[in-house]
C-alpha cells in the first residue's frame, strides 16, 4: 500500500491467527475490515504502510497435541514474530502501531513486544472485552488460548483455583510462552484495567478480585460517560510511562456485533466504544492500538461487524493523528 504524507507515521500490523479461537473465520476479519473500507468509499488503508506477520494457521488441519492448551507450540511459533516486529516498530521506526487481529489470543505477544522495545518503562494495558481472557491451563473450560492472553502477560496460573492436573508436556510449553523473551512478567495486575467485561468464570473473578485488577462494567459506562470513564482509568495507569488500547469486538453488544466468535448481551453500543476510544487516544502514552474477533463468517448482519469495526478504526485514526500532531 502507497503511503503519503501523514501527520503521524501509523503502520497497520496484519495479524491474521486464528490457531487460538474455538471457531473458525478471524482470519478473515482484516479483509472484511478492507472490504467496509472500500464500501465507504475511504482510502484508509491505502495511507499507510502495513506488515502482514505470519499466522501458522496450517497447524489448525493438524491433531491437538495439548488439550487445556490446544495449538499452544504453534502460537509459540507466531509470538516469535510478533514480539519482534512490534519492538522494532516502536524502538526503531517511532510508529504507531495499530494491530488487526484475528483471534485475541496474539494479544500477549503484542504487549511483549511493546514492552521489549522499552524494558525499563512501566507498560499499563487497557482490555475492552466482553472476557477477562484471565485463564491458564490449570482453569480453561475449553482449552482455547485465547482466553489465556492476559495470564501469559501476567505470568499466572491461578494453580490455587485449578480445575485438573496437567502433563509435563502441556507445563513446559506453558512455561515456555510465559516466560517469551525472559523471566519477568510483561505487565503487573494493577496496571492492567479490564473494561466492559461480564462473561467469565469463577476462576477469573478470582484472580481479579485476589490480584486487586481494576474492572469497570458497562453499567458504569452508562452512568458516568466515557468522558468519566476515560478519565478514570488514565487516573489509575498514572504511573504508566506507555499504555496499550485492545478492543475485542465482543465487548459491543451481540444485537450490534454477531460476527464475532464469542458474541455477548449485555455490551457497549458502538458509538460507546468509540467514543471511549477516542477519549484514551487523546493521552499521548497510548502507543498501540488493537482491534480483534471480527469474523465475518459468523456475521448475521452481513458484514456489518466488521463496518462497525472500521467505522471505529477510521475515527481512532483521525484522533491519533490530531492529538499526537498537537503535541508535537
Amino acid at each position: 500500500m502507497p503511503k503519503e504524507e501523514q501527520l503521524m507515521e501509523i503502520v497497520f500490523v496484519e495479524i491474521r491467527s486464528e490457531i487460538s479461537a474455538g471457531t473458525r473465520g478471524a482470519s478473515l476479519g482484516p479483509d472484511a475490515m478492507y472490504i467496509a473500507a472500500l464500501n465507504a468509499g475511504s482510502d484508509l488503508f491505502d495511507r499507510h504502510d502495513y506488515i502482514e506477520l505470519p499466522d501458522a494457521n496450517e497447524a489448525l488441519g493438524k491433531p491437538v497435541k495439548h488439550e487445556w492448551a490446544k495449538r499452544i507450540e504453534s502460537l509459540m511459533e507466531v509470538f516469535h514474530s510478533i514480539v519482534p516486529e512490534i519492538s522494532r516498530v516502536v524502538r526503531e521506526n517511532r510508529k504507531f502501531p495499530i494491530v488487526i487481529a484475528g483471534a485475541h489470543g496474539t494479544a500477549a505477544a503484542t504487549i511483549k513486544g511493546l514492552k521489549a522495545a522499552h524494558p525499563d518503562k512501566r507498560l499499563g494495558v487497557i482490555w475492552i472485552d466482553a472476557h477477562g481472557d484471565l485463564h491458564s491451563p490449570y482453569t480453561t473450560p475449553s482449552g482455547n488460548m485465547h482466553g489465556m492472553p492476559l495470564c501469559i502477560a501476567l505470568r499466572e496460573d491461578n494453580y490455587a483455583c485449578r480445575r485438573r492436573d496437567l502433563s509435563k508436556e502441556t507445563i513446559t510449553a506453558w512455561e515456555q510462552i510465559k516466560k517469551l523473551g525472559g523471566e519477568e512478567a510483561f505487565i503487573r495486575p494493577e496496571d492492567l484495567v479490564l473494561v466492559g467485561v461480564r462473561d467469565m468464570e469463577r476462576e477469573e473473578w478470582e484472580i481479579i478480585r485476589e490480584r486487586e485488577i481494576k474492572h469497570i462494567p458497562v453499567s458504569s459506562i452508562r452512568e458516568k460517560g466515557t468522558y468519566r470513564v476515560a478519565e478514570k482509568i488514565l487516573q489509575h495507569l498514572k504511573d504508566c510511562d506507555s499504555i496499550f488500547l485492545s478492543l475485542d469486538v465482543d465487548a459491543m453488544d451481540s444485537s450490534f456485533v454477531s460476527g464475532t466468535g464469542t458474541p455477548c448481551i449485555g455490551g457497549l453500543t458502538p458509538g460507546e466504544s468509540r467514543d471511549l476510544l477516542l477519549e484514551l487516544l487523546q493521552d499521548p502514552r497510548i502507543c498501540c492500538l488493537e482491534i480483534a474477533e471480527v469474523n465475518p463468517t459468523l456475521d448475521m448482519q452481513g458484514n456489518r461487524t466488521a463496518e462497525i469495526a472500521f467505522e471505529i478504526l477510521d475515527a481512532a485514526v483521525a484522533t491519533i493523528q490530531t492529538e499526537r500532531q498537537n503535541q508535537a
